[in-house]
């Protein structure tokens, strides 16, 4: 059997405010197979950006340990192809257009040579966008800036997308339509999907539905 595409155990992060502990993360599990869509739910404050966060490899758990494919490199070398991320805030290039905002991607590995340059503009013709890629993100709807991220998630092929809030800066229909979108790629892809949202109905879309309350990780 191959190993999960990422694997979580017994995580526990906290912080400290003022005297006290607060711990955020109290022993949380996880695994994701291949392909799987995973939506994880949670009030504010509940956590859902800290987990991902160590998910991602971009922080450290106090205690716990993560590994992508069975191996516990989770390093920012291994991060460029291994993983693509979506954020609710879209973070493009503003002074680069929508075709050099994917292929930023492209340049954490080395060069870009023609067959990159094809794949970013193909990647935005999946998402809609092939008569937008050379206009700037100012020039750009909210929807059509996301839409340039997910493409920009893809460009590397990666295992597996993590995706926070996604739709947090988006009116209800383009975020459904960004959510089904987002799903359909990864589908189409054989990519794994982690999706934190505090929307239920978003979170229905997926797979399999979790909820993160008081630390821990559970069924929705």
């Amino acid at each position: 059997m191959n190993d999960p595409v990422l694997s979580a155990r017994g995580l526990w992060k906290s912080f400290r405010s003022g005297d006290a502990l607060l711990d955020v993360l109290r022993g949380v599990d996880l695994d994701v197979s291949a392909g799987e869509s995973v939506s994880i739910r949670g009030e504010s404050g509940s956590g859902k950006s800290t987990l991902l966060n160590l998910l991602a490899g971009l922080d450290s758990p106090d205690t716990g340990t993560v590994a992508w494919e069975g191996s516990p490199d989770t390093g920012a070398a291994r991060r460029a192809s291994y993983l693509g991320m979506v954020f609710q805030s879209f973070y493009l290039v503003p002074e680069l257009d929508a075709h050099a905002n994917v292929l930023l991607a492209r340049r954490i590995l080395g060069g870009i040579d023609r067959a990159a340059r094809a794949r970013a503009g193909e990647l935005l013709g999946r998402v809609g966008l092939a008569d937008r890629a050379h206009h700037l993100p100012s020039q750009l709807s909210g929807g059509e800036r996301q839409r340039v991220a997910l493409a920009r998630a893809l460009m590397n092929g990666p295992r597996l997308i993590v995706a926070d809030e996604p739709t947090g800066n988006l009116d209800e229909r383009t975020g459904n339509g960004v959510v089904e979108l987002l799903l359909g790629l990864c589908s189409s892809a054989d990519t794994a999907l982690i999706l934190v949202t505090h929307n239920a109905a978003h979170a229905a879309k997926a797979r399999r539905s979790l909820v993160l309350h008081a630390g821990v990780l559970g069924g929705g």
